[in-house]
């Protein structure tokens, strides 16, 4: 009589097991529309839009700690500058000073 260990049987098992399963293809995605980069700019107009979402991001960024108070300190002070260069009527200077302290601390 033939002995035959149980680790072999359960290989030859596992190779017999796999065999027989038929493999279905990996479902297609199916596409909705075209992928639509979000804007730039946030709807609201001019320097508003720039200033309000920003200073709502610094805020989000102090209260779960992202930001210390001195960097949100140092931040809030060239927003406030760029608000009242928006409340004066100068769109293009705020923007350009909203821009600029995003990119000198990293939210560019």
């Amino acid at each position: 009589m033939l002995r035959r260990s149980p680790l072999l049987l359960c290989a030859a098992l596992f190779v017999a097991g796999g065999c027989t399963q038929t493999a279905s293809p990996p479902p297609t995605p199916s596409i909705i529309g075209p992928i639509v980069a979000p804007p730039l700019r946030t709807a609201g107009g001019g320097c508003s839009g720039e200033v309000a979402p920003y200073r709502a991001v610094m805020a989000n960024d102090l209260a779960t700690g992202h930001v210390n108070k001195s960097v949100h300190a140092r931040v809030s002070a060239e927003i406030d500058r760029a608000a009242t260069a928006c409340a004066a009527g100068r769109d293009a200077e705020a923007v350009r000073m909203i821009d600029a302290t995003k990119a000198r601390y990293g939210y560019r």
